[in-house]
């Protein structure tokens, strides 16, 4: 029996991994009856059941997907924080989680005509425990397809070592695929990458363009950024916004500039902007939202009126300037409860990838 299976890889973190999975999974099951899904290492997780530490990305495609596989299964090793330094201290028999993976691995095959495996973060992720992603393709004995993001030169530099270290381990590296591409560079970038690959002969299978919707948090990633909960506008949560505007400036000025599904980021003790914003609320509604900072916080009055207008709004204790650094800085990943981003990444993926190349490499 084949094993009709591959695994997805990347050159780094927040290159599109899971992204690129979710439109591949969907795409496959159009065209295999059964596509099992695991993910055999993982690193940031949820605990669930009060015990069971599972990695967040085979929550989101047990629940997406309806997969019928036990989620442990699905999930086999977790490198918690303290794994590395327990793993040098001797503590653990690496060769009783590689059995754990195959275990696994076999389980969900056993019961699927096709299975996408995904890696976590890059090639070389894990290396230190003698587990990296290279090692656990060879492992399975899968061949391996590398995201990588778009560009030329930093792109290809990255893919190069990862594809080195795939061939230290065994693990043929049988295709890329490019992701977050500006579409007005898409075929320049595809051109010129196909010539770099052409001396390990290995082919693109797909170039994924950027999606500036793909990119934008919900009032539910800012709770978990500043660890606050919201305090109006709950059923808002998934409410992401075309622009963030932090706003310092006078009321008559803010009046000009206001717009519709801005995320309005002001001190607390901004009652005018506040007051303005709820103001033109009533008269249209914005669909915006507040994170409203400061050591001080917002009146209660003006609490009362932003629950009242069902405006989603978080308040944070830090000073506009700071929470601005962590709004910018922040990396936003795919929630499980995300269905609009969820249905988004599934189109913009499924429709740019090579699924007859994908299914001869998984047939080979």
């Amino acid at each position: 029996m084949k094993k009709r299976s591959i695994f997805i890889a990347a050159t780094g973190q927040n290159v599109g991994k899971t992204t690129c999975c979710l439109g591949l999974l969907a795409g496959l099951q159009k065209r295999i009856a059964r596509v099992g899904f695991t993910k055999p290492v993982g690193q940031e997780h949820v605990i669930i059941d009060d015990k069971l530490a599972v990695d967040k990305d085979v929550l989101l495609f047990k629940s997406c997907f309806h997969l019928p596989f036990h989620i442990k299964t699905m999930s086999p090793i977790i490198f918690a924080r303290e794994f590395t330094r327990e793993y040098l201290d001797g503590k653990y028999d690496m060769d009783f989680f590689r059995q754990r993976i195959l275990t696994s691995y076999e389980e969900i095959r056993s019961q699927s005509d096709a299975v996408l495996v995904e890696g976590t973060g890059h090639i070389g992720v894990g290396d230190i425990v003698g587990l990296n992603n290279a090692q656990v393709a060879s492992l399975l004995g899968l061949k391996v397809i590398i995201i990588v993001p778009g560009g030329l030169g930093s792109s290809f530099d990255s893919l190069a070592l990862n594809i080195a270290m795939c061939e230290k381990y065994g693990a043929e590296v049988a295709g890329v695929i490019i992701n977050k591409v500006l579409p007005e560079k898409k075929q320049v970038v595809e051109h010129y990458m196909q010539k770099a690959l052409s001396r390990w002969n290995i082919p693109i299978l797909g170039v994924i363009p950027y999606d500036d919707f793909l990119t934008l948090p919900c009032m539910k990633d800012y709770e978990f950024l500043f660890g606050v909960p919201m305090l109006s506008g709950q059923k808002h949560r998934l409410r992401h916004f075309k622009k963030n505007r932090l706003v310092a400036t006078s009321v008559e000025h803010y009046e000009r500039l206001i717009s519709k599904n801005q995320l309005i980021i002001t001190p607390a003790t901004r009652d005018d902007i506040i007051s303005a914003t709820l103001k033109r609320h009533w008269q249209q509604d914005l669909e915006t939202g507040f994170i409203l900072t400061g050591s001080s916080p917002p009146k209660i009055s003006l609490v009362e009126e932003i629950v009242k207008a069902e405006i989603p709004m978080i308040y944070a204790p830090i000073n506009s300037f700071n929470a601005m650094k962590k709004i910018t800085s922040q990396q936003t990943k795919i929630r499980t409860d995300d269905i609009e981003k969820i249905k988004e990444a599934i189109a913009v993926v499924e429709k740019n990838l090579d699924f007859d190349a994908i299914e001869a490499i998984m047939d080979c």
